[in-house]
């Protein structure tokens, strides 16, 4: 199973073909218009399945199957946290909860980004299991932005996911620290000299001890397209 996690800065429908060449089978896309503009070129296979979810037609988030994975928005689903969407995905070769991930809503006094992933994790505690559960996307954080007296930043959402047994892929993949990531998945307004590391997908441990690989697209082939870069995860499912 190969997941995609990509903020394509708008404009997918221009964009889906170097995401599909990748060949996922599940692709989170932040800055995703709404699927009534998606008019995806005749050279790639349709999507199997989408879920979008939003108000802004031109920049929000969907998900997209290319295989035979179905999805489920979840009733219990706090608009609240504007783009954290617990996603029952089913119809592969195992079921499991997905949160899809833009952390991004000005309107919230008490932080537009990681806040919203704090508080999005207390909230749905009883979904968020040890087993089949991954959380993906543009998290627009990283542990070198925290606040220490702020309790909702990077740090203490890495903390409070790894008590359930769930981590990042790419920290383990490719033996990382939080904050000292080698492989950045932003550059800020494009600039090879501004690099972040803001992607991320944790995975359940179920999920991590049959981790194949992690990639992280580079500068050259995916400037054009986005200031971001794809997290391509692979898992041997």
């Amino acid at each position: 199973m190969k997941l995609i996690a990509w903020n394509c800065n708008m404009a997918f429908r221009k964009k889906a073909q170097y995401i599909h060449a990748l060949n996922p089978d599940i692709a989170v896309i932040s800055e995703c218009e709404s699927p009534e503009k998606l008019k995806f070129s005749d050279s790639i296979k349709l999507p199997s399945d989408i879920l979008w979810y939003g108000t802004n037609p031109n920049k929000e988030i969907g998900v997209f199957s290319f295989g035979d994975y179905k999805f489920q928005l979840l009733e219990c689903h706090n608009p609240t946290f504007k783009n954290i969407l617990p996603i029952a995905v089913t119809g592969g070769k195992i079921d499991f909860t997905l949160f899809a991930i833009w952390a991004n809503n000005p309107a919230d006094k008490d932080g537009a980004y990681v806040t919203q992933i704090w508080k999005a994790i207390h909230f749905y505690e009883d979904l968020i299991k040890e087993t089949k559960t991954i959380l993906i996307g543009d998290f627009n954080s990283n542990t070198i932005w925290d606040k220490p007296r702020r309790e909702g930043n990077h740090t203490t959402v890495v903390n409070k996911l790894a008590k359930k047994n769930i981590f990042s892929t790419y920290h383990k993949y490719f033996n990382q620290i939080q904050g000292k990531e080698e492989h950045p998945t932003l550059y800020l307004y494009r600039h090879e000299n501004k690099p972040y590391h803001m992607d991320y997908c944790f995975a359940s441990n179920d999920f991590m001890e049959v981790l194949e690989s992690v990639e992280v697209g580079n500068y050259k082939d995916w400037t054009l397209y986005s200031d971001h870069k794809p997290l391509i995860i692979k898992f041997n499912i």
